[in-house]
């Protein structure tokens, strides 16, 4: 289960994962989870730097976990957000129900998901404390080699 097009909120659309030619990184979060927008957002926008080019990186704005609200509400903020005040390099999508999010089996949010070059998930991780950020880090390391190599 992959995101639509009508998915797509910001930025360009990407394949699932079974088709990257590289790792990549999906975060499903929530502009009300205060996690997500203090401190998984900003780790994802320096992933998306420090590896640019080399990962494939995805926000997916869920309901999982929070408040199910119409798309006519959902979409403006998660484009303001991605565009006006996060400024974010990647690309995002809505899962207005949470479907995605169950798909993935994800705990919450932020929930991560590391997948290799030809979509085989590496890591399904929950959280955005030091810790989740840390075994992160060290996955896209050994999967991409240092990043300023």
């Amino acid at each position: 289960m992959w995101p639509s097009a009508e998915d797509y909120v910001w930025g360009e659309m990407l394949p699932a994962p079974e088709r990257w030619d590289r790792p990549g990184v999906v975060m499903f979060f929530n502009v009300e989870c205060a996690g997500c927008v203090s401190r998984g957002i900003p780790f994802l926008k320096r992933l998306t730097r420090e590896y640019a080019g080399r990962l494939h990186v995805l926000a997916v704005h869920t309901a999982r976990g929070h408040r199910r609200l119409p798309r006519a509400d959902v979409e403006p903020t998660v484009r303001h957000f991605a565009e006006r005040f996060a400024k974010l390099p990647f690309p995002v999508t809505l899962d207005l129900e949470g479907e995605l999010a169950e798909y993935w089996g994800t705990e919450g949010t932020p929930h991560w998901l590391v997948f290799g070059a030809g979509g085989e998930l590496l890591r399904s991780l929950y959280g955005s404390q030091e810790n989740a950020q840390t075994r992160l880090e060290y996955l896209l390391a050994e999967q991409l080699g240092a990043a300023d190599a």
